[in-house]
């Protein structure tokens, strides 16, 4: 199970970690911490030394109620900060987490690797046709509505019955175009209650049946801090614990704040389960 990044073959059979960067002033966990081009830098490398495969920069918040961005700021946040990233880290595979299809090709033109896309390239009708055009790695996450009203659409038939059916057809349109390199993420905490995520991550071997690779994103996210009745900033704990679990379940790639505990879980469970190693 490989993606090609840049040239680059990259095998998700043994799991691999996406370290995550927010450039945004309101992120639920590190709005506002990476404001500066020293912070952020040392900041990625940090994460790269960690051992962190990919790197996810989001210039606009998708947690529960964010405020709208526009296309042009999204822009003015991420494309210095992609550049800076690539002078010092020349090497670095950089993830754009984005649903717009300009904000991904301009990325992409000036070197980043794929694309994370919490819509599925429903938010952006032309999303899937640049992604094809542009040959690159292409994560679908499954989420209703927009940021702003995903948690007005929590009610399901069947919850993974439905999520399934969902990137059924999504994989569909974009293998039509000819997008070769394609990632699921189920989406935890996205137009879903507490509830449902736990049951999400209980069925999590399901999403083995779509034969593509998949990435779980429950850093310290609120089905922990919730649920152990702390916050953000202390469910480092709880985060470690359900990506145990998710590696168990077939998970490819962790997409976390916190690299080195990530990479240290891949470690352990691997040794636990020598078939994902």
């Amino acid at each position: 199970m490989t993606i090609n990044c840049k040239g680059h073959l990259i095998n998700l059979t043994s799991p691999k970690v996406m370290g995550i960067l927010n450039i945004t002033p309101d992120s639920f966990y590190d709005g506002g911490t990476h404001h500066s081009e020293k912070a952020i830098l040392k900041h990625v490398e940090q994460m790269l030394l960690e051992g962190a495969t990919f790197i996810d920069i989001g210039a606009y918040s998708s947690k529960p109620g964010a405020d709208f961005v526009s296309e042009d700021e999204e822009l003015t946040r991420i494309l210095p900060v992609v550049a800076s990233i690539l002078k010092e880290f020349p090497d670095a595979l950089l993830s754009i987490d984005t649903f717009r299809s300009q904000i991904a090709k301009k990325c992409i033109q000036m070197g980043a690797a794929l694309i994370n896309d919490i819509s599925a390239g429903k938010l952006d009708e032309d999303m899937l046709e640049t992604i094809a055009d542009l040959h690159v790695p292409y994560i679908m996450m499954h989420m209703r509505g927009t940021p702003q009203t995903m948690q007005k659409h929590t009610v399901y038939d069947n919850l993974v019955k439905d999520i399934l059916f969902y990137f059924s057809e999504r994989i569909v349109a974009a293998r039509q175009l000819g997008i070769v390199d394609l990632i699921v993420d189920p989406g935890f905490g996205f137009a879903k209650t507490l509830a449902q995520n736990f049951e999400l991550l209980s069925q999590l071997e399901l999403f083995n049946m779509l034969e593509l690779p998949l990435l779980v994103g429950i850093s310290r996210k609120s089905m922990i801090y919730k649920t152990l009745q702390n916050s953000a900033s202390e469910a480092l704990n709880g985060t470690t614990a359900l990506n145990t679990i998710a590696l168990q379940k077939g998970a490819n790639i962790l997409r976390v704040h916190d690299v080195k505990e990530a990479v240290e879980t891949i470690k352990l469970v691997q040794s636990l389960n020598p078939k994902i190693a």
